[in-house]
């Protein structure tokens, strides 16, 4: 444990004791979150030494990338989903979810090879026994221009996702949208797109901090059609800064919620293995998880 994770956890800790002191019967967490992070995080997009590392850092799962933007996504390959089955059976970490995050530089709602890639990784996401996966729609697939929604866009994504649903449904995996919509406009979607396989991908920076929307009342708003959640905090620890961790978890436990928690992290003392420790320390310590 390096001495920067020490100082860090002695200090985040007294504050946040005393907080969850004060905070009575409520600093009670009703849910023991299961914790995962992101391969991208952690250096290890799409390969399957993301699970030894989440082992060592005493994570449960990990978010797998299913490709890169290529033609075809680069898990389809099945003897690279083997070296995956062989690792998560090695280790005991799980594949919690497939991300396409390509679709940031690709966005799904305009490039042609969207529906393929997103069936590919219903069915790589099946094959690894992970049951969500993440759409994210930011930088180019952003579906906002300023504050105006695209509304263009946002029509060809909801009949992209009713194209793809009963796909997703027979396979029993949950598309997850991670953008920068309002819990209000992503609702909206969902009612359109009328499935139970489609449903939010919440991150709490990116809503509470980067849109400035009321992270908390957002996850009541959402109750159980969000389908996982993101935890980071920019480049700092969790538990700094002005997103409050505590009414963020009230919230969560509100809405009785079960699925994963997937750290997506950054590394403020470039100690990666020490770094996602404290991160993964707070969480427990949050929810009250020894």
């Amino acid at each position: 444990m390096s001495l920067s994770r020490r100082q860090f956890l002695s200090a985040s800790s007294v504050a946040f004791l005393s907080a969850v002191a004060l905070g009575g019967p409520r600093a009670l967490a009703a849910i023991k979150p299961r914790l995962g992070v992101c391969d991208w995080s952690i250096g290890y997009q799409a390969k399957p030494g993301a699970l030894d590392f989440a082992k060592k850092v005493g994570l449960g799962g990990v978010q797998v990338s299913s490709g890169s933007g290529k033609d075809d996504c680069e898990l389809t390959d099945a003897a690279i989903r083997q070296q995956f089955k062989d690792t998560i059976a090695k280790t005991g970490v799980v594949a919690c979810s497939t991300a396409m995050g390509f679709l940031n530089t690709y966005p799904f709602a305009t490039d042609p090879r969207g529906p393929k890639w997103l069936e590919q990784t219903i069915d790589i996401t099946k094959d690894l026994d992970a049951k969500c996966i993440l759409l994210a729609f930011f930088g180019d697939g952003d579906l906002r221009k300023g504050d105006v929604l695209k509304e263009k866009d946002i029509d060809a994504v909801v009949q992209r996702l009713k194209d793809a649903a009963p796909r997703a449904e027979k396979a029993g995996v949950i598309l997850g949208l991670e953008n920068m919509l309002s819990a209000k406009d992503n609702l909206a979607i969902l009612d359109r797109v009328k499935s139970d396989a489609v449903r939010i991908y919440y991150d709490i920076y990116n809503s509470g901090i980067s849109a400035d929307y009321d992270a908390p009342a957002e996850i009541r708003m959402m109750k159980d059609r969000m389908c996982q959640v993101h935890f980071k905090n920019g480049k700092e620890f969790l538990g700094k800064g002005s997103l409050d961790m505590l009414q963020i978890r009230d919230a969560l436990n509100d809405i009785s919620y079960n699925g994963w928690i997937v750290l997506e992290t950054s590394t403020p003392t470039n100690n990666r293995e020490a770094d996602f420790k404290t991160n993964a320390d707070f969480v427990n310590t949050l929810f009250g998880v020894a």
